[in-house]
């Protein structure tokens, strides 16, 4: 049986979640988001064919994301997730129990970190390992982390931002704050109700942040039309929003990400800070694609700042190649559990 046995990785994330089979690369790639019938609790759709029900679903079918911030929010309904996810990958499940790295944020509790174990075994894994996201991310963006050299990672996540300075294969300087994507769709939000006093979605949020979403003034202004509810009429509404407006909206949370990084090198210790003065900040995850992120980030910092080649892959790709190289990256892992 063992030469049936899969071996996937997983990038278990607040907004998508990937997946990677070892010798196969990523071979799904899904937002995390489940639909269920509210009465009987069966699963009616999950990833992007769930996400499209958002802010449309009648009263008989609840649509929602199983994890906030980067943690398990909901456990059975994360199990059925994975579990559809891995028939997607792997086929019959009973017959072909994958073993699985999967990440979870730096410095969540061993209570959480438990939960993302038993829910991918409940998922059917045979057995599980877990890598922290910042490593797997460091990894995945080419940085040296085995080497006797500072390095820094920002990922900017669905629930969770990461900053890390690691050196010889862990992490010696960490910082988790759960401010990041879903964050700024927030802000995003509460600026239009505020200021044009027009009640927007979160899929509406989304759009505005990934098309015109920018987080330095220098950036070439954008505009998009949305449309929403008006808070006085009720009645539908639509507006102009530009670049310039998704800047203020973000204004907080983004400066909150700022004092993340800046605290995390005021900690760092002398050689190390030597070492990523010289080497720079490198971003990766969804917030990475925000426009003008890697300019900001070096006026506020004085350091040379980087946008991985594929942010959105870092973690995931990180996973895979732990996968493929567990001879001398399985230090990274830990909390393995087997059925």
């Amino acid at each position: 049986m063992a030469l049936f046995t899969k071996s996937i990785g997983i990038d278990l994330g607040t907004a998508n979640t990937l997946v990677y089979m070892k010798g196969r690369g990523i071979l799904l790639r899904e937002p995390s988001v489940v639909a269920i019938e509210t009465k009987s609790k069966k699963v009616l759709a999950v990833g992007n064919e769930a996400k499209n029900m958002l802010g449309k679903a009648p009263d008989t079918i609840e649509v929602f994301r199983p994890l906030k911030d980067g943690v398990i929010a909901e456990f059975e309904v994360t199990a059925k997730m994975l579990n559809a996810f891995f028939k997607r990958v792997t086929g019959v499940i009973f017959l072909n129990r994958p073993e699985v790295i999967i990440c979870v944020p730096y410095g969540v509790t061993d209570v959480e970190k438990r939960a993302v174990e038993d829910a991918t075994i409940a998922a059917g894994a045979k057995r599980v390992a877990i890598i922290e996201e910042p490593v797997a991310a460091a990894i995945g963006a080419s940085l040296k982390v085995s080497a006797a050299h500072g390095s820094m990672i920002v990922d900017i996540g669905g629930g969770t931002t990461e900053v890390a300075v690691l050196s010889l294969g862990g992490i010696v300087v960490p910082n988790s704050i759960r401010v990041a994507g879903d964050s700024l769709d927030e802000a995003i939000m509460a600026y239009v109700r505020k200021e044009h006093n027009v009640l927007i979605g979160e899929s509406t949020a989304e759009l505005v942040k990934k098309t015109i979403g920018a987080v330095h003034p220098d950036i070439q202004t954008e505009q998009i039309e949305i449309r929403g509810r008006n808070l006085y009429s009720g009645l539908p509404a639509k507006l102009i929003l530009t670049t310039p407006d998704v800047i203020n909206a973000m204004n907080e949370p983004i400066n909150q990400i700022v004092t993340a990084i800046k605290r995390t090198l005021e900690r760092t210790p002398p050689e190390l800070a030597a070492d990523i003065y010289d080497s720079g900040i490198m971003c990766s995850g969804g917030g990475a694609l925000l426009k003008g992120l890697a300019p900001l980030l070096q006026e506020e910092t004085g350091i040379k700042t980087y946008i991985a080649k594929r942010p959105l892959d870092c973690v995931v790709d990180g996973i895979g190649a732990v996968l493929d190289d567990l001879e001398s990256l399985s230090g990274v892992l830990s909390y393995v559990k087997s059925r």
